[in-house]
């Protein structure tokens, strides 16, 4: 869909169509279905319509989200509107009627509309402050539209302000003016923030026609005006630079949805260069973002800043108003901190892009090294061997593994230790299975434990740090490449991301006590003795049913086996699964099986 981007807009604005509709039918899916879409439109297509312009579709697709992501708290929103609407009718019919007079008399040819704030920006507006529905004053704002020719609409609208302000007192701090500097979707408004009657803050926004079909019609208006040789350059450029980050060939897909969204914010700031020149950014940019703004070349040899005549660091976070001269040096390179402070796409893109060609050639030498580190160990680095090592690294990838052995973060010791482990053997492995187990089960939580799936599978999980779930909390698993399965909240502030870009990666989760499901069971084996058998029979339960040994004890001779291991499985399906599978390894004859509920 993106790729169409810089080809044709109109692919863009039938996908954002086709994903309301789904949006408006939702209610037939099921819950899982319902949290994924829901989850991808709040993520990725409510803020591309915001960044198209187009406002009353991204109000509703964000109302359907927060519909379907918090049913509860968008019905309870949704019933206090319903019972205020009345007396909002009132209020404004009331607001509106000194002003309407005087707009008659002056001659200006205006209408006048009144409308609430969505449901989700009131969510956003209790979250963000702090207070509660009654609290938030501004839920409704009030719209005056004129009639006017493209030469004089500035001047009206500022006449339009004076008439308003002439009536009620305005708030200085929430004066807006989008008309001498429009945001970069091309929103062109007046607005402000006045105390009307009964002590209540209402917002007015002031707009010309024009501009009030190109805030409800987005790019397609801004299309339209552009063919009548009106400018609309700023969001021409925002396309130009979805195009740039198009052409990037080692682009993760996952990765290049996450640095597009950077590129739908919702909050600018103007900064100026030296010479005058305006540059809008989105909110919260640092120094560093500005430099990559001017050129490509500038952000990577950026060796500082300053900022109103002031050096100041290149994470320095930028106002609306700031001066900014960059300062370069033909040493300086992109760094990997870069990526702590910056915000824009273009800037993370570059910096992403540059760091992998570096990170490719020192893993190339780090391939190398390992491979001769581990010959003067005796050991062949093979396929086998590496994934050995990148499990043993805790790596995500091959390449992360040759780049640690590459920049000196995997020593000598460390390599000898990895290669003391591989020679151990299987008795070894088990033993120290058994001590790391008995070692975390003093820090397990005593009765309840979390159930995987649909079969309640225990898989080995971390509760994630960002919501800290509890026992009885609603939960789901995350399969994140680096730690593992991490547990979070329903409610985790994370939450509508990772399904947004990984459904794939969820499982169900659930709370459940050991008491439900603890059993220990007792496998008798007698077989055949061979090279290698007894090593197959722990890496089946240890490795690849993640089984834990509680004990072991095996006995050979004149080459008959036999042997006893115990344990700790949570149901018969599970324990016939592993017999199944221990059963298909060649020389076991024969499998008895006795369990006991703990």
């Amino acid at each position: 869909m993106l790729l169409t981007l810089s080809d044709d807009i109109r692919v863009i604005i039938i996908k954002l169509a086709d994903r309301l509709h789904n949006m408006r039918t939702l209610d037939a899916m099921s819950k899982q279905q319902k949290l994924k879409i829901a989850s991808e439109t709040l993520y990725l297509y409510a803020p591309l319509a915001h960044r198209l312009g187009l406002y009353s579709m991204k109000t509703e697709l964000e109302d359907l989200g927060l519909k379907f992501t918090k049913p509860e708290i968008y019905k309870a929103i949704s019933i206090k509107l319903n019972e205020t609407k009345s007396s909002r009718n009132k209020y404004i019919n009331k607001f509106s009627s000194p002003i309407k007079n005087v707009l008659k008399e002056e001659g200006l040819k205006t209408t006048i509309k009144g409308r609430p704030k969505s449901i989700y920006s009131i969510r956003e507006k209790i979250i963000n402050k702090g207070v509660t529905f009654d609290n938030i004053f501004d839920k409704f704002a009030i719209r005056i539209i004129v009639d006017s020719n493209k030469q004089n609409e500035k001047s009206d609208c500022w006449k339009i302000y004076s008439i308003v302000t002439d009536f009620y007192k305005p708030n200085p701090d929430r004066l807006r003016d989008w008309i001498s500097t429009p945001k970069v979707n091309g929103y062109e408004s007046l607005h402000t923030t006045v105390m009307g009657e009964d002590g209540k803050w209402v917002e007015v926004q002031i707009r010309s026609k024009r501009m009030d079909e190109i805030a409800e019609k987005g790019y397609a208006a801004h299309w339209n005006y552009k063919n009548q040789g009106i400018k609309t350059n700023e969001l021409d450029k925002w396309i130009n630079k979805i195009s740039t980050l198009l052409e990037n060939p080692d682009a993760n897909a996952i990765d290049f949805v996450d640095d597009f969204k950077l590129n739908l914010f919702s909050g600018e700031i103007y900064v100026f260069t030296p010479k005058g020149d305006l540059k809008t950014l989105p909110k919260k940019a640092t120094a560093l973002d500005f430099a990559f703004e001017i050129h490509t070349q500038i952000g990577m040899t950026c060796l500082g800043v300053k900022v109103n005549g002031r050096l100041v660091p290149l994470s320095h976070v930028l106002s609306s108003g700031d001066q900014v001269e960059i300062i370069t040096s033909k040493k300086q390179h992109p760094r990997k901190d870069w990526l702590r402070f910056v915000v824009t796409s273009q800037a993370r893109s570059k910096i992403k892009s540059t760091l992998k060609k570096e990170e490719k050639i020192i893993a190339e030498n780090g391939k190398e090294l390992a491979e001769r580190k581990l010959r003067h160990l005796r050991i062949k680095l093979n396929r086998n061997t590496e994934n050995e090592l990148i499990k043993h690294f805790k790596c995500s990838s091959s390449q992360e593994l040759y780049f640690q052995f590459g920049n000196g973060q995997i020593s000598n010791p460390e390599i000898k230790e990895f290669v003391n482990l591989k020679n151990a053997g299987w008795y070894q492995h088990i033993k120290n299975r058994i001590y790391r187990n008995r070692k975390t089960t003093k820090t397990e939580i005593k009765n309840n434990i979390i159930v995987f799936n649909e079969n309640d599978e225990i898989l080995d999980y971390k509760i994630a740090a960002c919501c800290n779930a509890i026992p009885d909390d609603e939960i789901f698993g995350f399969l994140s490449i680096i730690d593992g399965l991490k547990v979070h909240r329903e409610d985790c502030p994370n939450a509508i991301e990772l399904r947004a870009n990984y459904a794939y990666r969820i499982l169900k989760a659930k709370w459940t006590t050991k008491d439900e499901i603890d059993f220990t069971a007792n496998l008798r084996i007698n077989g055949i003795d061979s090279v290698g058998l007894v090593n197959k029979v722990t890496q089946i339960i240890s490795k690849q049913l993640h089984v834990d040994i509680k004990a072991i004890n095996i006995n050979t001779e004149d080459g008959v086996f036999e042997g006893e291991i115990t344990l700790k499985v949570h149901n018969d399906t599970f324990l016939n699964e592993i017999t199944k599978k221990l059963e298909k390894i060649e020389g076991i004859i024969k499998i008895s099986r006795t369990y006991k509920h703990n």
